[in-house]
């Protein structure tokens, strides 16, 4: 949907689970590259040399996922977290410096004590890059759809709303790698 009309290069990469849309057909911004950290929610993104998107700590749990592998992780409760990941994509129009990323999860499920928490969530980053201040003002929107369950058997389901999510705006810093 919002990749739609107007992709002048196309298709310019594509790696497994990672799809990237460069307008114009040119190279990804060098700049880019690298380690982006949000101010708040936990989230980072790392970037690599052609766009794709090689690792992510998403908000929910702040773990760190990658692209087609399922990460596990136990819980404060001595529970576990279950990550899979589904396609995440990247357009990036080098005209404007517009950057658009998107973040999906296919499954998660979360042990929480005796409850569980179960679903899955796309999350989508929009905004401009100031690439010489190592800057990205970004509108995240967030889609989720979970469903949670205590052990008395009751569910709650816990979704934004399907067309508009739920939304904020986030700065992302280029992170210095020591």
């Amino acid at each position: 949907m919002w990749l739609s009309g107007g992709c002048r290069g196309g298709l310019d990469g594509a790696s497994g689970d990672v799809r990237v849309v460069i307008e114009g057909g040119g190279p990804f911004q060098e700049a880019l590259r690298g380690r982006w950290q949000a101010d708040r929610d936990g989230w980072q993104l790392v970037f690599e040399a052609d766009g794709r998107i090689s690792a992510a700590v998403i908000s929910m749990g702040r773990v760190e996922v990658r692209p087609g592998a399922t990460t596990t992780v136990p819980t404060r409760s001595g529970g576990q977290g279950v990550f899979e990941p589904g396609v995440w994509t990247t357009h990036y129009v080098p005209d404007t410096n517009e950057l658009t990323v998107k973040i999906s999860m296919d499954y998660v499920r979360v042990e929480m004590g005796e409850n569980t928490l179960e679903g899955k969530s796309s999350d989508i980053f929009a905004g401009k890059v100031a690439l010489s201040e190592g800057l990205w003002q970004a509108e995240w929107t967030t889609f989720t759809d979970y469903t949670a369950r205590t052990p008395q058997g009751q569910t709650f389901k816990l979704a934004t709303d399907a067309t508009y999510g739920e939304s904020k705006l986030l700065t992302f810093r280029k992170v210095q790698e020591k």
